[in-house]
């Protein structure tokens, strides 16, 4: 009995991370579960995906007794009466329920990490294993997701779904500024060093990023603001435009260089380009029209511009493929990167060992250690809290910031969708720009 307990406990308790990690190289124990959790976010997004496949319903109703076809049954398959349709099964909705199970798994764990100190807190034991119940959890919280009535559901989760994932956007920005500041400093340190090729990797790195936003904001300006009618849009280009080379301007001014020395064009090229690609998700976001925003127009019927509909099974946009990149970027980066003083990861929980002061000792090849016996590597609530809001940000991103219609299998454009996306970009260049004046405004305040 002994044995079979311990092999249950192996199996499905903590020991499982340091399993999965035989054949990796010793990694610490907070580094191996954000990752995990990473992971498991990752999965849910492709899942999510799938479900946005047109064919899928067509493939769920040939397996016999799971579903039934809405109009003709293509598989000659005698339909039950009892059996639901499988258009209810896919499309926008069922990323919705998806994600939704996603964000209550995370809310409930943030709720259940609350004020935990240390490895020797038994709650550590759920936070960095039991992933085979953790695994269950999700499936049983999606199946009953799946048995909400739709009429209702969907409006109020998309209400949420705005709000939490625009906050995740701000968290997001935080993180995409510290990285940007990060990458400068380690490459201006190293070309101090002499190395020359890091000095070359600087200059390569910020003239690539200024081409780039130069001819992406040329591309905007003919597809998107070519016409006198197009006033929204040459604004929001234009402005974001001025203020790009306003932060570029200010980041090598010699005041700033005084007390800010790693101040410098590869943080303003990088967040330029980036500022320039939220501009286009904002314009993209924007009601079809053949003139100002032809990139939904292939998703009216007919080619009618008055109509803005689309179906609930509708393919994702290309800008929110690039968005999700990104996310995925940007999670790694704060996963690997939790060691380092960064403002990014003090502020959203998950600074490192250098600053709780836990001593880390290293340990044979193949096998995770904890790193957490004095203090926490970081934040256990917050860090759900993040993929909590996470959760709903790939759900907004996924179905493209589309609102539900009152026919709930067809979704329209948001234009809370359009302003979401602009002011990030000007919370954006507010958050550099305050990054790089900050030193300057507080001259006696360490910003190391």
């Amino acid at each position: 009995m002994g044995c079979v307990l311990g092999a249950l406990g192996c199996c499905f308790g903590s020991a499982a991370c340091s399993l999965c990690c035989a054949c990796c190289p010793s990694t610490r124990n907070s580094l191996a579960t954000r990752l995990a959790y990473g992971v498991l976010l990752l999965i849910g997004m492709v899942i999510s995906w799938i479900f946005l496949i047109p064919e899928l319903a067509d493939t769920l109703a040939k397996i016999p007794a799971l579903c039934k076809q809405s109009a003709v049954n293509v598989a000659g398959i005698e339909i039950s009466p009892g059996q639901i349709e499988c258009d209810k099964f896919v499309g926008y909705l069922s990323v919705y329920r998806i994600q939704f199970s996603l964000a209550c798994f995370f809310f409930i764990m943030m709720v259940l990490m609350l004020c935990v100190k240390r490895s020797k807190d038994p709650r550590s034991a759920i936070q960095n294993g039991f992933w085979f119940w953790k695994i269950l959890i999700i499936i049983g919280i999606c199946i009953g997701a799946f048995f909400i009535p739709s009429q209702g559901f969907a409006p109020a989760i998309m209400v949420i779904g705005s709000i939490c994932g625009f906050i995740f956007i701000l968290l997001q920005l935080i993180l995409l500024v510290d990285f940007a500041h990060s990458w400068n400093e380690s490459w201006v340190g190293k070309g101090e060093d002499g190395s020359k090729i890091h000095y070359f990797g600087l200059i390569f790195f910020t003239a690539t990023f200024y081409i780039l936003s130069i001819v992406a904001i040329v591309l905007l300006y003919v597809y998107y603001a070519s016409k006198a009618t197009c006033g929204l849009n040459i604004f929001f280009i234009t402005i974001n435009l001025v203020l790009c080379i306003i932060v570029s301007v200010v980041s090598v001014l010699p005041v700033v260089q005084n007390y800010h020395s790693t101040s410098g064009l590869l943080q303003s090229s990088f967040v330029t380009l980036y500022v320039i690609f939220l501009t286009w998700s904002a314009i993209t976001s924007e009601k079809p029209d053949a003139t100002c925003n032809p990139s939904w127009y292939d998703f009216n019927k007919n080619g009618n511009s008055t109509m803005n509909e689309v179906t609930g099974s509708g393919s994702v946009g290309v800008s929110s493929i690039v968005a999700l990149v990104i996310f995925f970027g940007l999670i790694v980066y704060s996963a690997l990167t939790s060691s380092t003083k960064s403002s990014g990861g003090k502020l959203l929980g998950i600074s490192g060992n250098e600053e709780t002061g836990t001593p880390v000792t290293d340990t044979e090849g193949g096998k995770s250690y904890d790193d957490e016996e004095q203090a926490v590597a970081y934040n256990y609530s917050l860090f759900h809290f993040m993929f909590f809001l996470a959760s709903f940000y790939v759900m907004m991103t996924l179905t493209n910031w589309f609102k539900p219609t009152n026919n709930l299998n067809n979704f329209r454009q948001s234009d809370a969708a359009v302003w979401v996306k602009i002011s990030s970009s000007w919370t954006c260049l507010l958050l550099y720009f305050w990054s790089v004046i900050a030193p300057c405004v507080f001259r006696n305040r360490d910003f190391s």
